[in-house]
């Protein structure tokens, strides 16, 4: 969600979680590296002790009920992952193929809200009409087959929480209108395979309430990715709903 620093020397940690020398595209957060069978995620940032067990977690609790990246090992450190095939979401958007990719972020998150949160979230006391929120869902954290658009994981746990499922349709949103805006008209593709399209104000709103929070979060980080975040709040206050 924001920009890598350098933080100074890393604690190196395992033998395991040592870093490799391939950093994988599209990493902003966090420091994740592979080698075409492995993955390797170090947390950086505020927070990083409980985002890395919010997102062992996760992994742990969905697989079998999601796609997701296989759980290997980790400790304080980060997280050793399975390799898992696919394209980026946001690749394969700016290849021309923004329909099928939000067609897919729909199915996908459909399936992630009809699961109980109690699965995933046993000691958390949920209401009935809250589902398990990703917190950074969109084409930005979607791998998928290139030929047939079958989502091969959705990957980056770390913000899942119990919560409204227009945290999540609104943010895939924005991510559309924020990085790749000649594509809005493929959004009817996301609202139509989820089966639902939230009231614009209500989206809107979750809109603005998630770049509020990474503001925060940044404020306690970097001030260069505090005022990114600033702009971009600015700029998502400007937004309408197209006619």
């Amino acid at each position: 969600m924001t920009p890598n620093r350098d933080e100074g020397p890393a604690r190196v940690g395992p033998a395991y979680l040592r870093p490799t020398p391939w950093p994988l595209n599209h990493g902003y957060t966090n420091d994740t590296r592979g080698d075409g069978s492995i993955v390797l995620k170090r947390y950086r940032g505020p927070d990083r002790a409980a985002r890395r067990r919010r997102e062992h977690t996760m992994l742990d609790r969905l697989c079998g009920l999601l796609p997701v990246p296989p759980l290997l090992g980790g400790d304080e450190y980060g997280a050793r992952l399975g390799f898992v095939a696919g394209v980026h979401g946001q690749e394969l958007i700016e290849a021309g193929q923004a329909a099928p990719v939000l067609r897919a972020c729909g199915q996908t998150l459909r399936r992630l809200h009809d699961i109980d949160p109690a699965r995933v979230f046993p000691d958390a006391t949920t209401h009935p009409d809250q589902v398990i929120v990703h917190g950074d869902y969109g084409p930005n954290n979607i791998l998928l087959d290139p030929d047939t658009f079958a989502v091969t994981a959705v990957l980056d746990w770390e913000w899942a929480h119990p919560g409204d499922p227009v945290e999540d349709l609104a943010w895939c949103e924005w991510i559309v209108r924020m990085h790749h805006h000649k594509h809005i008209a493929a959004l009817d593709e996301l609202f139509d395979a989820y089966g639902e399209r939230p009231a614009w104000a209500l989206r809107h709103e979750a809109m603005l309430a998630q770049c509020r929070m990474l503001i925060d979060l940044c404020q306690r980080w970097t001030a260069g990715a505090a005022n990114l975040w600033r702009h971009r709040l600015n700029l998502t206050a400007t937004w309408t709903e197209p006619g």
